[in-house]
């Protein structure tokens, strides 16, 4: 549902009437609007509000998000660490090392903050 609103087209015209009709006409103008004005407002304010999502806290001052480092320097430490564990232990090597960066990953994640 969206709010009404006082089209300009309406005002532009009433202050034109209003210059033809000159000053003595002001008050009745004035009321009009004023009218038009309480009538937009009053209809605002029984429309159903939607609820916004509150927008993501900001880190706080001195604090980043470093998620994106943490993940570049994982897959560039996982490559070495691979080709040493498949050399040295085969398959399980290599799961232990894969394993082993899973697991730092995982308790960057999910550290306190």
């Amino acid at each position: 549902m969206t709010t009404p609103r006082l089209p300009r087209e309406d005002l532009t015209a009433a202050m034109a009437a209003r210059r033809e009709l000159g000053p003595d006409y002001d008050d009745a103008f004035i009321e009009t609007v004023v009218d038009r004005i309480e009538e937009t407002l009053d209809a605002r304010a029984a429309a159903p509000r939607t609820r916004r999502r509150a927008p993501a806290p900001e880190p706080r001052h001195g604090e980043r998000d470093h998620s994106l480092a943490m993940a570049l320097l994982s897959l560039l430490a996982a490559i070495p660490l691979s080709a040493i564990g498949v050399v040295n232990a085969g398959l399980p090597g290599l799961l232990i090392a894969l394993t082993g960066v899973v697991l730092v990953n995982f308790t960057y994640t999910f550290r306190p903050r």
